[in-house]
């Protein structure tokens, strides 16, 4: 596999590494350009597909995880990066592919085989979305330039994220995409002027949550706004949005602190922080990502004859032009669409929420381990720097005893908090939903220590060296 897949990456598409290392300016311009690449492609419907998509979005569920827009370029979003680094990881975690992720040469082959199955999976989610109906009746002239248009944009957008990674930008440009469909998706439930109708022939009601209340209180009827059906933004839902950023932000705060001195800067102290949220929100875009193929996947076998066959019933069951199930394992594996619907079904609620929260400490655990953040990884990193534990010997072993005491615990705890608050959150219908609100939180503030290590690293690289490796 090792020599296929080095074959393989000669001829793939990529992104250089810069020569030298581009200045912090430089890099908010490439990182800039590449947002504005996104939302470009994320506005620009697919051409050939006016008049023939449905009204109805076949796959809502997928769009804040997969930062994609119906109808446009981005329909498929960041999807197949998402699913191919998904699928491989698994491999690699359950040992059915052999890789050492701490030698260069093996991570070099994962990164190249990550790069190849996402193209595999490019073309056929592409596939799927134009002969599973997602995108309406389509003619065969229409198939094949919807087709293309969908191959070319997404592979657009994995250099996109490749060049961010690689150092032309800042962050990743997976979770650059990920904030700005959030950000869209906030601001539109806040400040959305349009109107709705719940029920045909029925009163118009306001969208956006702002609006709405102006509406309301000039026709002296502010109770329409405190709560309303299915997850349309009210007071309710906007406060609990609040509360829950107020949360997260002060989760992502917590941390331990392991005291650690340099052997290089004689006088130096500082710490190692290891946050409480260790696992970052990996693992919740992870099981996302696994329970929204699997819900779309089970949406398109339904569609294309299987709801006749008597397993079906037990995988999944939808009804006509919806794509939320309503029965089957996959129904438990969805988020209930109202308040409501929450209250009134409380089996499925507590079954979306446990299986929510299991599954991301399971993404947890795996990720430490294939993510480099196990504690013999960061006990190499931290003697790479020339760092050691006060009151223990130089060696990689006490280290990483020492940090066995902490990194096991709080990656559990970790995985269990957001799976509770991103679950919690999707059960009461916050803005741009759990998972989505968690990503946005989370995204801000890596992008806001990232800045501070950049800043730092113009004025003195080698103590910002010092301070990135502890």
């Amino acid at each position: 596999m090792r020599d296929f897949m080095k074959s393989v990456g000669t001829v793939l598409p990529e992104v250089p590494k810069p020569e030298k290392k581009p200045s912090l300016n430089e890099r908010f311009i490439w990182t800039g350009l590449a947002l504005v690449a996104y939302l470009v492609m994320a506005t620009t419907p697919l051409f050939g597909l006016s008049g023939t998509a449905s009204s109805t979005d076949e796959l809502a569920f997928l769009r804040v995880v997969f930062a994609s827009t119906q109808g446009t370029l981005m329909e498929l979003g960041i999807g197949p990066i998402v699913t191919s680094g998904l699928i491989l990881q698994l491999l690699v975690g359950s040992d059915i592919i052999k890789l050492d992720m701490s030698d260069p040469s093996d991570r070099a082959v994962f990164g190249s085989a990550t790069k190849f199955l996402t193209l595999i999976v490019i073309v056929g989610e592409s596939l799927a979305y134009i002969f599973g109906g997602a995108l309406g009746s389509l003619t065969t002239n229409q198939e094949y330039v919807i087709f293309v248009q969908l191959i070319f944009a997404s592979i657009i957008v994995l250099l996109l994220d490749e060049m961010i990674q690689k150092g032309w930008g800042i962050g990743s440009g997976v979770s650059l995409f990920i904030l700005a469909g959030v950000c869209q998706t906030v601001a539109w439930y806040t400040f959305s002027p349009f109107t709705f109708t719940e029920v045909s022939g029925g009163p118009t009601y306001v969208f956006g949550f702002i609006p709405a209340v102006i509406s309301d209180f000039f026709s002296n009827d502010l109770k329409e706004v405190i709560v309303r059906q299915y997850m349309y933004p009210s007071l309710f839902t906007f406060v609990l949005t609040v509360v829950m950023i107020l949360v997260l932000v002060y989760i992502e705060g917590i941390r331990v602190e392991l005291p650690i001195t340099s052997i290089q800067y004689r006088g130096f102290q500082g710490v190692y922080p290891i946050k409480l949220l260790y696992v970052s929100n990996i693992p919740v875009i992870l099981v996302s990502a696994l329970s929204a193929n699997i819900t779309f996947f089970a949406r398109i076998l339904y569609n294309t004859g299987a709801s006749s066959r008597w397993w079906m019933g037990y995988i999944a069951q939808f009804q006509t032009n919806s794509s939320y199930p309503t029965g089957g394992i996959v129904y438990y594996m969805t988020a209930p669409q109202s308040v409501s619907q929450t209250v009134g079904d409380p089996i499925h609620s507590v079954v979306f929420l446990l299986f929510l929260v299991g599954m991301s400490v399971i993404f947890a655990r795996l990720w430490v381990e294939i993510g480099g953040l196990n504690a013999k990884a960061v006990a190499k990193n931290l003697m790479d720097a020339n760092v050691q534990v006060p009151g223990f010997r130089r060696t990689g072993l006490s280290i990483e005893q020492v940090l066995n005491r902490y990194i096991p615990t709080l990656t559990i705890i970790g995985g269990i908090l957001i799976g509770l608050v991103a679950g919690v959150s999707d059960l009461f219908g916050v803005f741009g939903t759990g998972v989505g609100m968690l990503l946005m939180v989370d995204i801000i503030l890596q992008y806001y220590q990232m800045l501070l290590k950049e800043q730092l690293e113009e004025v003195s690289p080698a103590l910002a060296g010092l301070i990135g490796a502890a």
